[in-house]
């Protein structure tokens, strides 16, 4: 947000869509089932976004489901899961065949026109569908390096009773820590990955107004990285499994919930509902 860079780990936690082509011509419909109030502009302009680059829009439509485990409007990427699999699926459902480069550039435009980013986050959206660890360049769309962490590591999450949509951000103040956000780009860059994501963390906490009283508890508890994931107001841990309780036990004493998880690695797919 503060540089027009980014990185971003994959981890193991889904978003499915399901696109049923209909034809009503320029007629789109979005529904998300896990959470039916939250906004589901951006699966509507993802399906549309991906029938025009193919000129079906002037004779067909969609309808589009969602559905999810990731906690939404708290920093974990809710959004580009999302645009991704409704891209991913609004492709197969018209019978196209592109390729993975372009299915997520449909999804990051489609996000830019919902306004549910500042930068295209292709960076979330490279990480949401390739796996693994991305370092981006987002405003030119490019991925500088991909990484493949390794050893006996899992992913907690604090996601405190708040959310926060993209929306509410104003993105003057960044302005001030821009140095500090290269410096952990150029981190991520080198391989030290963890450090980048505790270092950006720190310092996007500062400027968002959170407290780091969640990431030091982390920290001081044995993680290997911790950080405000995004936005916020989530605040992620990269654990040893030998440490993992004493993280857990480090954040009861703050109020919401605690996601466990891994790191993923595998790519998006598509699979044929059963007839």
């Amino acid at each position: 947000m503060a540089t027009g860079k980014g990185a971003a780990l994959g981890i193991d936690l889904w978003t499915r869509a399901r696109v049923t082509v209909t034809k009503e011509a320029g007629a789109f419909a979005a529904r998300n089932i896990s959470y039916p109030d939250d906004n589901a502009d951006l699966a509507k302009t993802t399906a549309q976004n991906v029938f025009a680059s193919f000129r079906a829009d002037k004779r067909l439509g969609a309808v589009v489901e969602t559905e999810s485990n990731i906690p939404p409007a708290v920093g974990l990427k809710s959004s580009s899961a999302a645009s991704n699999a409704v891209a991913l699926a609004s492709v197969h459902a018209l019978g196209r065949k592109t390729n993975d480069v372009k299915v997520v550039g449909l999804g990051v435009e489609a996000s830019l026109k919902s306004g549910v980013t500042l930068t295209g986050a292709y960076d979330d959206a490279s990480a949401c569908y390739f796996g693994g660890v991305v370092v981006t360049d987002n405003l030119n769309r490019r991925i500088l390096k991909r990484f493949r962490p390794k050893g006996r590591l899992r992913v907690l999450i604090h996601v405190p009773n708040l959310k926060r949509y993209t929306r509410e951000v104003d993105p003057k103040p960044f302005r001030a820590i821009r140095r500090f956000v290269e410096a952990a780009h150029r981190e991520a860059l080198l391989g030290n990955y963890w450090t980048s994501m505790t270092l950006n963390g720190l310092v996007y906490s500062m400027v968002l107004g959170y407290e780091t009283t969640a990431t030091m508890a982390a920290l001081n508890a044995g993680a290997v990285a911790a950080g405000l994931t995004g936005k916020g107001p989530a605040v992620a841990a990269i654990v040893p499994e030998s440490k993992k309780d004493n993280v857990r036990a480090a954040w009861r004493r703050f109020t919401g919930q605690v996601v466990e998880t891994s790191f993923n690695f595998r790519k998006a797919t598509v699979s044929r509902p059963p007839h």
